[in-house]
């Protein structure tokens, strides 16, 4: 079999035509709620967090699947639209409850003077403010809202402590809504153009989100955050798990490389080798395809897409 490529290399410019992309890589982005395969335990623990209204925190390698379970979750019982709230060292309690424009109001503001505006619409601080994610998912409501904090294990050291307050009493304050002079303001929501109606600047849940939180299991977290989460640890998968996997995203495994390729990848996982399932998927789409690469150049791929996540 003769893999022909798309780039060759070669400079020679050709018309094209690029195949379909994995089911998993289309865009706009779709949720994965149908392929995805909970291991073992994670029912359980999904519905103890679910029962007991606590966060569930998930530890496990990058790629293995632990963010994925919310959209499940949310599918499921109808929680609508996930709610995602992803953590760098700089991310803060604030912004994630949410954001005010305070330079964007002061530019409206001088910009209504000089066209003699006065003390009109120009004043409005609701333009300027947006509910984050966090904050939209404490909003009041019939039914929980999901929310995912992914990788929280990359956020300052403090900002675990920070969500405990916050976490416990379900409520928070926007301080420029409780000084501002009228009582009620429509304040938009995360990721969405609905708003909703805060008075004097206070926001208490009702229902008490579905909330995810992510971890690489690069860190340790403070006894008081952990105490207040339900915890799980991903299992390794093992060489069954992972054929289910497979088979929920490109259909029962019928040729003998994607068999091979799953019990390697397995053995890999057992050996303690970090490997993300989406290089196997990855693997398996393209060195199993009719038109796919074979003998040398398909080990040179193989070895190029299972390699291994670990710094050289």
């Amino acid at each position: 079999m003769n893999w022909m490529p798309y780039y060759r290399g070669d400079g020679v410019r050709r018309e094209v035509e690029l195949a379909p992309p994995p089911p998993w890589r289309t865009f706009p982005r779709k949720s994965q709620h149908a392929q995805y395969r909970p291991p073992a335990g994670m029912t359980d623990a999904v519905n103890a967090a679910l029962h007991l209204r606590r966060p569930l925190l998930i530890t496990g390698p990058a790629g293995s699947g632990k963010s994925t379970v919310i959209d499940q979750v949310a599918h499921e019982l109808g929680l609508g639209d996930v709610l995602r709230w992803h953590i760098t060292s700089r991310s803060t309690l604030g912004e994630a409850l949410y954001r005010y424009d305070a330079l964007g109001r002061i530019h409206a503001q001088n910009l209504g003077n000089l066209r003699g505006g006065g003390e009109s619409r120009q004043d409005d601080i609701a333009p300027f403010l947006q509910l984050g994610p966090l904050g939209t998912a404490l909003l009041p409501t019939d039914r929980p809202r999901a929310l995912l904090i992914d990788e929280i294990d990359k956020s300052d050291p403090d900002l675990p402590s920070d969500l405990l307050d916050v976490l416990e009493s379900g409520e928070y304050e926007i301080p420029e809504l409780v000084r501002y002079r009228e009582p009620k303001v429509r304040v938009r929501l995360w990721a969405s153009r609905d708003t909703h109606e805060i008075d004097r600047g206070s926001v208490k849940c009702t229902e008490f989100p579905f909330i995810v939180l992510t971890s690489n299991g690069d860190r340790d977290f403070p006894p008081a955050f952990l105490r207040r989460c339900i915890r799980f640890t991903m299992p390794r998968l093992g060489a069954d798990a992972l054929t289910d996997i497979v088979s929920a995203h490109l259909g029962q495994p019928s040729d003998a490389r994607a068999t091979e390729l799953i019990s390697q990848f397995a053995a890999r996982i057992t050996q303690g080798e970090h490997l993300a399932v989406d290089q196997l998927l990855n693997a398996v789409a393209l060195l199993t395809a009719p038109d796919g690469p074979d003998g040398a150049q398909a080990e040179q791929l193989r070895t190029l897409l299972l390699r291994e996540l670990a710094r050289d």
